[in-house]
């Protein structure tokens, strides 16, 4: 109604707008629903094109918002004539589409490495320089596949950690769906091991499962738990929190920092909670721990959901401080939905302890 008058392409172009709209309507809620039709031998490809299509239409929508508006101020003025109006009406999708593809490009691309110096206040000389790579928010499902996944395992162990943390939303779909494309998980190789925490989309898709599956792909799951970790005579704690929302899915499940470093030794030096959710923060500062690790807001992943981060969260993205609990929160590893980062690129953290 917007833009399609404005441009004038004719009964011919008309048609075809319209045809598209209606195959947005269908596409959109049936790439969500593909996996529903795992049978069908094109339900992968109708994924793709449904995601494809809800990234499309969220920027048509936001820049037919952001033209009424530019349209608006430049009728105060005078200055929004014919050529204006069409002009910007042929813009708007064109933007829109090329928006979309350098998202598709960013998404679909091996996650950069993202590194992080987190300096910690009377730090053991030999935990200097202690190293967790963090991956977060893979959401393996319906166009994140083995192949995706198998590129992160690889760049992620060669960079040599001391620990990985995978801090949630890992899966978007069943363990009988799914686990020939989790399977590269087990390749995860670290010195102290790797470490999975749950995040939101675990209770989406069956979490009792999914966390025997992690425990059978070698990777330690932590449920309001913690490991110590030892150099020398320093140690340190790793411990992780299911979900904040998990107790919503099954009360034993319920998120608790203070449980999770319970009965640490008295030596340890340093305590670092694995949290998906940043809102797990004032928690997490009350029971004693120097960083959390988070992810789950995936920076916005592309505007403008960027700007509706803080109405849930405390951080969107980046290395934050919360009374004397630092909080890295994880861009992400993969995407959820439409395949598509504009402003907020997928990562792969490395963080390393330095001395304050």
């Amino acid at each position: 109604m917007r833009l399609v008058p404005a441009i004038d392409p004719g009964p011919p172009g008309v048609a075809v707008a319209i045809a598209l709209l209606a195959a947005s309507t269908l596409l959109m809620p049936a790439g969500l629903l593909s996996v529903r039709f795992k049978r069908w031998r094109w339900s992968d490809q109708l994924a793709w094109a449904g995601m494809l299509t809800m990234g499309l239409f969220s920027s048509l929508l936001v820049l037919t918002l952001l033209r009424d508006l530019a349209l608006l101020a430049l009728t105060v003025f005078g200055a929004a004539g014919d050529q204006v109006v069409r002009g910007t009406a042929i813009a708007v999708p064109l933007v829109a589409l090329g928006v979309t593809l350098v998202g598709l490009v960013n998404a679909r691309r091996v996650a950069r490495v993202v590194e992080v110096d987190v300096p910690i206040a009377g730090l053991p000389p030999e935990l200097h320089g202690y190293s967790i790579v963090q991956i977060s928010d893979l959401h393996v499902g319906p166009t994140i596949k083995r192949g995706y996944l198998n590129a992160i395992v690889t760049k992620v162990n060669a960079l040599e950690p001391d620990a990985i943390a995978i801090t949630g939303d890992t899966v978007d779909g069943s363990v009988r769906r799914l686990r020939l494309h989790t399977e590269p998980l087990a390749r995860l190789s670290a010195r102290d091991g790797a470490f999975f925490v749950t995040g939101n989309h675990e209770y989406y898709s069956g979490a009792d499962e999914w966390i025997a599956e992690m425990r059978r792909l070698g990777l330690t799951v932590l449920m309001n738990q913690h490991v110590v970790c030892e150099r020398g005579d320093a140690a340190l704690m790793i411990a992780g929190v299911t979900d904040f929302t998990a107790h919503h899915f099954n009360e034993s499940h319920r998120s608790n920092p203070r449980a999770a470093a319970a009965g640490a030794p008295a030596h340890v030096a340093v305590r670092i909670l694995l949290a998906h959710q940043p809102r797990s923060a004032p928690a997490a500062a009350d029971a004693g721990f120097h960083l959390q690790l988070s992810g789950h807001t995936h920076g916005g992943q592309f505007f403008p959901w960027n700007l509706f981060v803080p109405l849930q969260q405390p951080f969107t993205a980046g290395l934050n401080r919360m009374r004397e609990l630092w909080v890295y929160t994880s861009r992400g590893t993969g995407y959820w939905g439409p395949p598509k980062r504009f402003g907020a690129p997928s990562e792969i953290t490395r963080v390393r302890l330095v001395t304050a």
